[in-house]
């Protein structure tokens, strides 16, 4: 699809909700809050989950931010300004260890942080999801009550300023890193960087 984005800074995003919070893991293990990903630098944060096979789902999400953050990394002003959070809602098999070498992977250093979250129990994520808004259909093994590591999403990924507010949420149709990347540039003006 041929489509160039305004310009960045000749727009307003307006202000959708306040991110949501809860108690995530690290890709150390180390448990931490999720509001400290996304406060103080302006965030893209997807949920998402390793073994997603839908190429329209994660990998596509995946593929977009890995664009931008190439993009990104090239603008000395940014560092440290922006960050992306990938947040598994598979945490039964999306162990820290397991997002430590997925991050690895996928999260080359450069001006852009990456950061690979989890939760430690299903338990801890539902109220993260219900705090967002990311409906997620997890199918169970009735007879044990474990998840079969099948999950059923509407891909959304969130554009969070650096107070910690939604300013723009994204979904498969509308995830396009030209009009993305202007997003995040524009929030950065409203900040006063201007990212060259």
């Amino acid at each position: 699809m041929d489509f160039t984005p305004p310009p960045a800074g000749s727009y307003r995003l307006e202000r959708i909700q306040a991110a949501g919070d809860g108690a995530v893991l690290d890709s150390a293990g180390k448990r931490r809050r999720l509001q400290e990903f996304t406060r103080g630098r302006v965030t893209l944060l997807a949920f998402m989950y390793a073994s997603c096979a839908d190429p329209n789902g994660c990998p596509y999400a995946l593929s977009v931010m890995h664009m931008l953050k190439g993009e990104l990394d090239k603008l000395p002003p940014v560092r440290g300004r922006i960050g992306f959070v990938s947040l598994s809602f598979d945490p039964e098999r999306d162990t820290p260890a397991m997002l430590a070498l997925y991050g690895a992977q996928h999260a080359a250093p450069g001006n852009v942080a990456w950061d690979f979250l989890t939760t430690r129990s299903r338990r801890e994520l539902l109220p993260i999801l219900k705090g967002w808004g990311q409906d997620v259909g997890i199918e169970v093994d009735r007879a044990t009550g474990k998840a079969m590591g099948t999950y059923s999403h509407v891909l959304k990924v969130f554009l969070i300023d650096r107070r910690g507010e939604v300013r723009e949420i994204y979904t498969t149709e509308y995830l396009l890193p030209a009009m993305v990347l202007n997003d995040i540039k524009t929030l950065l003006i409203e900040d006063g960087v201007v990212p060259r």
